[in-house]
């Protein structure tokens, strides 16, 4: 029994082992080949941004990608590839390295400059020993700027008239058929024309004529036609004109619901353009004497003191015959509205007083700043200076070299406000692709899918170059810089039929495709200021605006 029961153990026993080693041979599956996973992607020696926009990227630039094993060579090319803007490249090489865990793509030929190109990689790329991609992934980037020129070389002066006269084609060649005035912007709404545009418009027919790209007594002809318009057919209110008007039928076309009526901003901006006409047609002939006579009664008709709404001690922005001061917008300063109080301290038949500028624009020193940026002090308005067209708009006309009052020196104003402008794109805070010292300038315009007042304190990557070329007066040397970059570099991107595009984003690769007035006249304006002061001479000329500026207290080397 006992040597019975010892065989049944051991029979019980082989039995449990094999069944356990039966068991552990049937829990042994082939192993699963382990997940393929990016370690690291290169574009030429640089790390790449995933995701995001990597930038400046060579046209030739080698792209590396690094796995955690090596690549199954034929998973590669269905589930690797290089597009621009999503049209497949069909010529992309290729190529291994390190045991094949490194893939490296190179195009052939090289890209195109500044262009957005994807790399994307699918899951189905796989290792070799079959473990798929762990997560697909998508590197997007953006190419090089193209240094060659797009142009060929001329001299600086020349490159100047010709800057003056594409220009000036928004004013004459698009000008509207009807009225002569300025169309609010190339790209919609033809029967649209801007007040304070078409001021600038006038303003150019000076230079125009000064520098031959018309004649005389074609300019006098299209003065006659905007003076015409604006005294007999352009709708008014207290003698000031809407912010839009209809170019043929002279009606308001509302800028806003309750804005549309009297805009007296952009009034201001007509009659610097209109004084500056009557300045420079001086002739004692029937047709320029007319022209004068003509611009006078516009200029003598504007009740700007009726914008104090009531006696008030600030001038206010708009009224409307349907709802009154329902905007109730003061026009106070540091901003574009000097040389609205000027012109208003100036006018022969509705003048303000001296303690509406200093209670209203300067708010009794309110504007002023007197702090430094960039190593340049700043004697009015925000931090930074906010949009360069407030050293533009009303410096027109207006010479702001020697010119002083009891809160500013205007030309250290102008002159450091355009250098710290300049010299935040140079700095360029945000790393914004493109900005530099040839690439500058922010100020209102178009923007990507709208339009912004772009200064520092409000930048979102858009260059305008009516910024630095509005600026020649005050930085020759770095907007002839930027001139050259934006006419030689970029030429083939924004150089067009009047000029310069409105504004592009080379972070964007967002080329504007319109022409502002407002943005085209200070252009040429400026250019011919900082040549030969012609319109800063013409203006301040003017009797009455020595007489509006000695009132309100202003030293300039115009006044006697």
């Amino acid at each position: 029994m006992r040597k019975i029961g010892f065989n049944i153990f051991f029979i019980l026993l082989v039995s449990f082992f094999f069944a356990a080693d039966c068991n552990k041979k049937n829990d042994q599956h082939p192993s699963t080949p382990p997940v393929l996973k990016l370690v690291q992607a290169k574009l030429d020696n640089t790390d790449a941004i995933i995701p995001g926009i990597n930038y400046n990227v060579r046209t030739a630039a080698a792209i590396y990608l690094k796995f955690n094993n090596a690549l199954d060579r034929n998973s590669v090319v269905s589930s690797v590839s290089l597009k621009d803007n999503g049209s497949l490249l069909n010529t992309v090489n290729y190529s291994y390295v390190d045991h094949d865990s490194v893939l490296v793509i190179t195009p052939s030929p090289a890209l195109k400059n500044l262009a957005q190109y994807n790399i994307t990689v699918t899951p189905a790329l796989k290792s070799v020993q079959g473990g798929s991609l762990v997560n697909g992934f998508a590197i997007s980037f953006i190419t090089q700027i193209d240094s060659t020129d797009k142009f060929p070389i001329i001299s600086d002066s020349a490159l100047l008239d010709l800057v003056e006269q594409k220009t000036f084609r928004y004013f004459w060649d698009f000008g509207h058929p009807v009225s002569g005035l300025a169309r609010e912007r190339s790209n919609e709404a033809p029967e649209t024309v801007t007040t304070g545009g078409s001021g600038f418009g006038i303003m150019a027919i000076p230079v125009a004529i000064h520098r031959n790209f018309i004649t005389r007594d074609q300019g006098l002809t299209r003065m006659q036609t905007i003076v015409a318009f604006l005294k007999n057919t352009a709708q008014k209110f207290h003698g000031a004109f809407p912010h839009w008007l209809n170019g043929t039928t002279g009606q308001v076309i509302p800028f806003s619901t309750k804005d549309n009526g009297a805009d007296i901003v952009e009034t201001s901006y007509l009659m610097a353009g209109l004084l500056t006409a009557r300045q420079f047609f001086d002739g004692m002939d029937a047709a320029e004497t007319n022209l004068r006579n003509d611009i006078n009664s516009l200029w003598n008709a504007v009740e700007w003191t009726w914008f104090q709404q009531g006696g008030q001690k600030v001038l206010y922005w708009h009224w409307s015959p349907d709802y009154g001061w329902a905007m109730n917008m003061k026009i106070e300063g540091w901003n574009e509205c000097l040389i609205t109080y000027i012109l208003a301290a100036s006018s022969n038949t509705n003048s303000i007083t001296q303690e509406v500028y200093t209670q209203g624009f300067a708010g009794n020193g309110a504007e002023v700043n007197n702090n430094s940026y960039y190593g340049y002090r700043l004697p009015l308005g925000p931090a930074f200076g906010g949009p360069l067209f407030w050293s533009h708009y009303s410096f027109l006309g207006i010479d702001p070299f020697g010119l002083s009052d009891a809160f500013a020196d205007y030309q250290t104003q102008v002159i450091n406000h355009t250098r710290i402008n300049h010299q935040y794109c140079v700095v360029n805070p945000k790393d914004y692709f493109g900005y530099s010292d040839f690439c500058w300038g922010l100020t209102a315009s178009d923007v990507p899918n709208g339009y912004n007042a772009n200064e520092p304190n409000n930048d979102i990557g858009v260059i305008s170059p009516t910024a630095a070329l509005s600026s020649f007066p005050y930085t020759p040397a770095e907007s002839m810089n930027a001139l050259k970059f934006f006419y030689y570099k970029l030429g083939d991107k924004i150089w067009g039929q009047y000029g310069f595009a409105d504004a592009f984003s080379l972070k964007d690769l967002w080329y504007a495709n319109s022409n502002l007035a407002i943005d085209e006249g200070p252009i040429i304006i400026m250019i011919e200021n900082y040549r030969s002061k012609l319109l800063w001479n013409l203006f301040m000329s003017c009797p009455e605006i020595k007489e509006g500026l000695k009132k309100l207290g202003f030293n300039s080397p115009h006044l006697p």
